[in-house]
């Protein structure tokens, strides 16, 4: 399985920017699809975005217009860029990786990281 370090989280006010990265090592990046999730306290992990390996992409209704996920092959890293933060995107982002799965649900992931938080605050 491929092994996935996220970074790029942090404290930011409402409105603010934010840009997550997610390293990943040991597998042919360009054939996976990548997915940023999130978590809440108290909430079930849920979809932010996913991009594909012919760079097509899904976004949760939650962050669209706001948020933007591509991915860099050369680097076998993907990025969720997340601007307009709103307090209620707080959560812990995880980065996944599927080796052949085209859709969005969480369990069809098999690599993940190990989270890095955000904190949406005045």
């Amino acid at each position: 399985q491929v092994r996935l370090v996220e970074s790029g989280g942090g404290l930011v006010q409402p409105g603010g920017s934010l840009r997550l990265s997610c390293v990943a090592s040991g597998g042919r990046f360009s054939i996976y699809s990548m997915g940023w999730y999130r978590q809440a306290p108290g909430k079930q992990r849920e979809l932010v975005a996913v991009i594909y390996r012919d760079g097509s992409t899904n976004y949760a209704d939650s962050v669209k217009g706001r948020f933007t996920i591509s991915r860099d092959n050369a680097k076998n890293t993907v990025y969720l860029q997340m601007n307009s933060l709103k307090p209620d995107d707080t959560a812990v982002y995880y980065c996944a990786a599927s080796r052949s799965y085209s859709g969005t649900d969480p369990n069809r992931f098999g690599s993940w990281g190990q989270g890095t938080q955000v904190t949406v605050s005045s």
